[in-house]
């Protein structure tokens, strides 16, 4: 099985259930805006060969912001261990940032433990009224605003296309890190869409790194016949430990957007990161002319990708 796989896109519109903001096009004169950046994952800010981080520079740029000219970043990354984030998150609120923008469900919350004040853009967090994160989608209230994805809506999602890339598939393992709350809710959005497609879910809990050699045991003790793959923000080297495993054992498998198909996983499905960072620069703009956060609307996804692995169909 080839590691680098030929990769079918197809994007799917989907209708806007929440329209972004509109821009101001008129950064506030004279003011040099400090944006704090936090991630889980990426050991660099990249805009060159990044999408996201590329998308984030485009968004900004389109409402008028340049980097040294009237905004500079502040950037942190965890590179893969989450429990740096508070320590992180506390550090820019130290910097007196302007406004924090957290990419994924882990950032979000570290900031919203380190700040009650500094306005917050979250980008791609699932859910965050299940979680408390905000109080509601059309009026957030507090602090964050922001991008959110349709966790129950892509989870149910990921049930049908593995069972259609395998038509007899009965049994789907379900492996997911038990330590984070979005991950639950991604879990049981998947326990409610199986029976009615005739599926019976494997629950395979992780919380740590030193998990998933008995995990990878008993998905193959229990003999399913998918695997999706609800990853969350654990160590940089979980990934392709997973992706690795999903190869070696021709296991189907389908993963979150832009994680699993390079290295030998079936498919990838999920909102395009790159278009909701590209929103940021919207909120940037308006919160920088004196909107409230919790006035801003979060904005859900208005379109989805599917990748398939044409290689591991055929192989």
């Amino acid at each position: 099985m080839t590691t680098r796989p030929l990769a079918l896109v197809l994007a799917v519109l989907l209708a806007i259930i929440t329209a972004p903001p509109s821009a101001t096009a008129a950064p506030p004169p004279g003011k040099v805006l400090r944006i704090g950046l936090l991630y889980v994952v990426s050991p660099k800010f990249d805009p060159v060969s990044n999408p996201v981080d590329r998308a984030l520079v485009e968004g900004l740029r389109a409402n008028w912001y340049e980097p040294g000219r009237n905004y500079t970043l502040e950037i942190r990354s965890a590179q893969g261990n989450p429990e740096r984030l508070p320590e992180l998150a506390a550090e820019l609120v130290r910097l007196k940032v302007d406004v924090l923008v957290t990419l994924g469900t882990a950032p979000t919350l570290a900031a919203r433990e380190a700040t009650k004040t500094i306005p917050i853009v979250m980008v791609g967090v699932g859910d965050p009224v299940a979680v408390g994160i905000v109080a509601s989608l059309a009026h957030p209230g507090g602090n964050i605003t922001g991008l959110s994805v349709n966790a129950a809506e892509i989870s149910a999602k990921r049930v049908q296309l593995l069972q259609e890339a395998v038509p007899k598939l009965s049994r789907v393992a379900v492996l997911w890190n038990s330590s984070f709350k979005s991950m639950a809710l991604g879990f049981q959005q998947i326990e409610m869409a199986a029976p009615s497609r005739g599926v019976t879910v494997q629950s395979v809990r992780v919380s740590s790194s030193d998990d998933f050699d008995s995990a990878f045991a008993a998905i193959g003790r229990e003999r399913s016949g998918g695997l999706i793959v609800l990853f969350g923000p654990m160590r940089g080297n979980d990934l392709p430990r997973i992706v690795e495993f999903a190869a070696r054992t021709r296991l189907p498998a389908v993963f979150e957007l832009g994680r699993g198909v390079e290295g030998g996983g079936l498919m990838e499905f999920g909102p395009s990161l790159p278009d909701l960072a590209r929103h940021v620069g919207a909120y940037v703009d308006k919160i920088a002319n004196g909107a409230r956060p919790g006035d801003l609307p979060v904005e859900e996804p208005t379109r989805f990708e599917l990748v398939i692995n044409r290689a591991s169909r055929e192989s």
